[in-house]
């Protein structure tokens, strides 16, 4: 590996960077995105037996038990519920600003994941042509077309490349993951705060 990489020449330093980023990005996405883990259908479940028993304080005290996204949101609604009472609307945008505000957080190493998965080649791409560029001045300054001398060159361009590439492609892969698991968890909330304003307003605790 380390002769691969000095083979590469100085653009190898800047895709290096890149792939410590890219897995740094991805083990930061996977501790996140676990920490917000949690069973909607449950935790609704769970949310409105507390209510029914100890009334909206048994319902803050239930989401307080849960650090995932979707409780804080459904925490705001039930604070804005015990301060206004029945006011459909206030509920919703209650939810609505505390969940956008959580959801950053899901989101927020995605761009980052983007721009490396697009960085990665472009680099790659730049080493080639740069050791293109370098493989046939040595043939102009040889005087003649030494197959040897070319190949030789061109090998060791194109490796830019391929780690370039090598790099991008599971980046790629785990944005796509990350992306649909935060599409995902957006809805999972829309649902439940669905859910849970309907509960209320039907029960009115």
């Amino acid at each position: 590996m380390v002769v691969f990489f000095q083979k590469g020449g100085v653009f190898m330093w800047p895709l290096l960077f890149c792939a410590i980023t890219g897995i740094a990005f991805v083990i930061e996405r996977f501790i996140s995105f676990a920490r917000a883990s949690i069973n909607g259908k449950r935790f609704v479940e769970g949310l409105k037996k507390a209510i029914k028993k100890n009334g909206i304080d048994g319902g803050l005290k239930y989401c307080g038990e849960f650090s995932a996204p979707l409780a804080r949101a459904i925490e705001a609604g039930l604070v804005t519920y015990k301060k206004v009472g029945l006011n459909k609307e206030a509920l919703e945008e209650s939810i609505v600003n505390t969940g956008n505000v959580e959801l950053a957080f899901l989101e927020k190493g995605l761009p980052i994941l983007s721009a490396v998965s697009t960085v990665a080649p472009i680099i790659g791409f730049l080493g080639t042509v740069s050791g293109m560029i370098s493989a046939f001045d040595a043939v102009a300054i040889a005087g003649e077309i030494e197959p040897t001398l070319v190949a030789s060159g061109i090998s060791e361009a194109l490796i830019t490349t391929a780690t370039g590439l090598t790099i991008a492609f599971p980046i790629v892969l785990f944005y796509v993951y990350f992306s649909t698991r935060a599409n995902g968890y957006t809805r999972m909330m829309e649902n439940t705060a669905t859910d849970v304003i309907e509960f209320l307003l039907e029960n009115k605790p």
